[in-house]
């Protein structure tokens, strides 16, 4: 079974469900599995370490979790219109993998949320795709041709899929945003499939 990596950061929930909705596209592909990663929170104080294991939720990344995953979907949470720092900081220590070019050719696709409906969803996930070029991925985003796009009254880009929790965070994904979510999952675990097999 080729896997494919869905690696992110969450605050509030949201984009750890976000995460489980495109893992859930990305299993409905045959011979796709999903690899549900997270990121440490960042600390003020340099001398404080997380556990290797958070006590709840899926392990945190490494660098061989990307090694071996034939795509990827990265996830987080908007923070003034990037993704949080948390996850740029463990992408800040991929050189190794950039170097040797380990990730070029590989699909990836990007997912955020946000609590303020012009939160900046789309520059988010624009900025997230950066170092993902950088690496030489193939972006993978969401076609008009998912109906769901077209019905939204919450998050849902071309960009990829987001979330609009509402100013207290409370707000559940709704439905188009989950079907959003599953599409993506499903599009790139197809196309990742698709270029292992070339």
């Amino acid at each position: 079974m080729a896997e494919i990596l869905v690696l992110y950061y969450s605050r509030t929930g949201d984009t750890a469900e976000m995460a489980r909705q495109v893992a859930r596209g990305v299993e409905e592909v045959e011979g796709m599995v999903a690899r549900l990663r997270t990121v440490p929170p960042v600390s003020t104080v340099c001398e404080a370490v997380e556990d290797e294991v958070p006590s709840t939720g899926p392990p945190y990344a490494s660098l061989d979790d990307l090694r071996e995953c034939v795509g990827l979907a990265l996830g987080s949470p908007t923070r003034f219109g990037n993704m949080a720092a948390p996850l740029k900081y463990f992408l800040d220590s991929t050189g190794e993998l950039w170097l040797k070019g380990t990730l070029s050719g590989r699909p990836a696709a990007v997912f955020t949320s946000a609590s303020t409906l012009h939160g900046g969803h789309e520059s988010t996930l624009l900025t997230m795709m950066v170092p993902l070029l950088h690496h030489g991925m193939v972006l993978v985003g969401v076609p008009f041709t998912g109906t769901a796009l077209s019905l939204t009254r919450g998050g849902g880009t071309p960009y990829g899929p987001s979330h609009w929790s509402g100013s207290e965070s409370r707000a559940a994904l709704d439905g188009e945003e989950k079907r959003i979510a599953r599409l993506l999952g499903r599009r790139l675990a197809d196309i990742a499939r698709r270029l292992a097999s070339t």
